[in-house]
């Protein structure tokens, strides 16, 4: 595998890709390397002659008072899983290369980045559309594979690639649960054995409004306070938001239709945990 440090080094060992007639997968990341995301580099090695991750904790999706400081950087371990998984280029820059002093340039998709996760955590997604389109125009992909799990990231960087023309391709994968229901997370490490239980409650809240969307109940109004009431039995879980919108342009719905995004994000102590389901897939 080859770890690259500075921009100029991968846009070389990517462009040497192509002159040799292979298709590029990229796999973006963040580090603390877990199951799920190896699941993406898997989809992506079955499609891609090479396959490209990046590890880059990027400072400008974080907010003022969130965990940038001690988000979990496991790089050894993580370059190990990516060997196993016969990786062939990983992308590892430095803050100062991504963001050299004097940058103003943001890529903002404007409407969508105020959804979900950006109604609770202001400027998020103008750090994660600003970093992802630098990792396109560095690596120039023929696909990206991201998690279900950041539904809302997917449908905005979706979006964005629409605007921008981006010559790439947006594979979204199912999110990897452990046995329990709880959705893999880096950020997962940062609970305790009972918070790691009481996070549970998030998958149990999304399967209680999938049960009764299934057995005919299509009101969102419904589904919506049955999923917040599920969240409710566990007092020491604060939720942020549950909703119910489409998965498209993360506009809110009346009416659960096939397709819908059940969504929720919630405080487990002070960590805060995201998961959704697709209804009826």
């Amino acid at each position: 595998m080859k770890i690259c440090k500075t921009i100029r080094e991968m846009r070389e060992q990517c462009e040497a890709a192509r002159r040799d007639g292979k298709r590029l997968g990229l796999v973006p990341t963040m580090g603390a390397l877990h199951e799920g995301h190896l699941s993406l580099v898997r989809t992506a090695k079955k499609s891609y002659g090479v396959v490209a991750v990046s590890i880059f904790v990027n400072p400008t999706q974080f907010g003022p008072n969130e965990d940038l400081a001690k988000y979990p950087r496991n790089f050894e371990q993580d370059c190990e899983l990516l060997e196993k998984e016969r990786v062939e280029l990983l992308f590892a820059p430095t803050v100062e290369e991504m963001y050299p002093q004097g940058v103003v340039t943001w890529v903002t998709v404007e409407g969508l980045s105020e959804k979900l996760d950006g109604s609770s955590r202001p400027g998020h997604f103008r750090g994660v559309t600003t970093v992802v389109a630098k990792l396109f125009h560095i690596v120039q992909p023929d696909a990206a594979i991201f998690g279900q799990k950041d539904a809302a990231q997917v449908a905005i960087i979706r979006r964005m690639v629409r605007d921008l023309k981006f010559a790439v391709e947006i594979v979204a994968c199912p999110i990897v649960r452990e046995r329990d229901g709880l959705a893999l997370s880096s950020r997962n490490a940062y609970l305790d054995l009972t918070q790691r239980r009481q996070a549970q409650v998030l998958y149990r809240s999304l399967m209680r409004v999938e049960e009764m969307w299934e057995a005919g109940e299509k009101n969102v109004t419904k589904l919506i306070e049955a999923g917040r009431g599920e969240i409710g039995r566990e007092r020491s879980v604060r939720l942020d938001y549950f909703e119910i919108v489409d998965a498209e342009n993360l506009d809110t719905v009346t009416n659960a239709e096939r397709g819908a995004l059940v969504a929720v994000a919630a405080f487990v102590g002070t960590t805060r945990l995201i998961d959704n389901v697709v209804l009826g897939e």
